[in-house]
């Protein structure tokens, strides 16, 4: 890993990780993925918050494993997860920072959904 940048997140690149209070249910294809009252939000920069949701919420018989990753110099390594009942939409539309650096360690065991391929709902208690 030292031909990868890591970089800290600070006053030009701030990343917070917070509880969402809220309930989070995720649904592809009119299935149930996710339903979790320990989400986190994690809020990056300028970007859309993220929804963190802990991978013992998560209807993995639903998902299968890639061998897809990508790089990000504030989190480290994602590994990827297809949604399986969305076809060719829901290939690598899940991640996961297995081993994530310091800075987001709270992120560990869960995982991330891309929003334009699930229903996110957040319900307010």
């Amino acid at each position: 890993m030292a031909d990868k940048p890591v970089r800290t997140p600070g006053p030009d690149h701030p990343i917070t990780v917070e509880k969402n209070p809220d309930r989070v249910v995720v649904k592809a294809a009119g299935q149930v993925l996710a339903d979790t009252r320990a989400a986190l939000s994690l809020q990056e920069s300028t970007y859309p918050a993220v929804q963190y949701v802990p991978l013992a919420d998560v209807d993995v018989s639903l998902l299968e494993r890639t061998a897809h990753t990508t790089y990000c110099p504030y989190k480290g390594d994602a590994g990827y997860y297809s949604i399986l009942a969305l076809g060719e939409a829901g290939v690598n539309a899940v991640w996961t920072y297995e081993q994530p650096y310091d800075a987001v360690a709270e992120i560990k065991d869960h995982v991330a959904f891309y929003t334009d391929r699930i229903e996110l709902e957040i319900i307010a208690d």
